[in-house]
C-alpha cells in the first residue's frame, strides 16, 4: 500500500539545519525509509500515479526534508522514458568539479517550496561524488547536467541551504554568454 510521504515546507527550520554524519551500516528504519522516498520519487515521475496520489512531479529528496537531520540523498532519475536510475548516497561530499557552470533554463523546484520561484540557479556542469551505499560500501559517482544539478541541490539540503538561496537577487537571470543554461 502507497501512502505519499510528509514533506516539510520551506517554512520549517529543520530545513535551515545541517545535518549529521550517519552511522553504517543503516538501520532498517532507515533502510525502509530509503524504500519509500524511492517509491515515492518514482510514482511522482508516473503520471498516472502522480494524479492518483497527488504528487508534485520530484526527482530528489534529502532526509531533512523528512524531519530528520541525517545525511542521506536519494534520486530517481529518469534516464530513459519509463526508465529509472537510482541512487543513495550516505554522507555524501563532492570533492571534485567542473570550471564551467550551468542552470537549468526553466529553473529548479524542490518538493518543500510550494511555490514558484524565478531566477536561475548557478551549478556546476559537471561533479565527482563520494560516499556509501546503505550497506555501507564506498561508492563514488560521476555524474553531468541535470544529475549534476540534482546531486548538488540535495547535498544543499543536508548543510541547511535552499535553491533560491544561491539566485542572485540583484540578477536572477542569466543569459547565455553568462551560463549555458540546459
Amino acid at each position: 500500500m502507497f501512502k505519499p510521504l510528509n514533506i516539510l515546507d520551506e517554512k520549517h527550520k529543520i530545513l535551515r539545519q545541517k545535518s549529521k554524519e550517519v552511522k553504517l551500516p543503516l538501520s532498517k528504519e532507515d533502510k525502509k525509509t530509503i524504500d519509500q522516498i524511492i517509491k515515492h520519487l518514482t510514482y511522482s515521475q508516473i503520471e498516472k500515479y502522480a494524479e492518483k496520489y497527488d504528487l508534485r512531479p520530484g526527482m530528489g529528496l534529502a532526509f531533512p526534508q523528512l524531519g530528520q537531520l541525517k545525511r542521506i540523498i536519494v534520486i530517481v532519475y529518469e534516464y530513459e522514458d519509463g526508465k529509472f536510475q537510482n541512487y543513495v548516497i550516505v554522507n555524501p561530499k563532492i570533492i571534485s568539479h567542473s570550471e564551467e557552470k550551468i542552470a537549468l533554463e526553466t529553473g529548479e523546484g524542490c518538493l518543500s517550496v510550494n511555490r514558484e520561484v524565478e531566477g536561475h540557479v548557478p551549478r556546476y556542469a559537471r561533479i565527482t561524488i563520494t560516499g556509501y551505499d546503505p550497506d555501507g560500501e564506498k561508492i563514488t559517482i560521476r555524474a553531468r547536467e541535470d544529475l549534476s544539478v540534482a546531486f548538488q541541490h540535495e547535498v544543499d539540503h543536508l548543510d541547511g541551504i535552499l535553491f533560491f538561496d544561491r539566485i542572485d537577487k540583484k540578477k536572477p537571470f542569466y543569459n547565455e554568454n553568462e551560463i549555458r543554461l540546459i
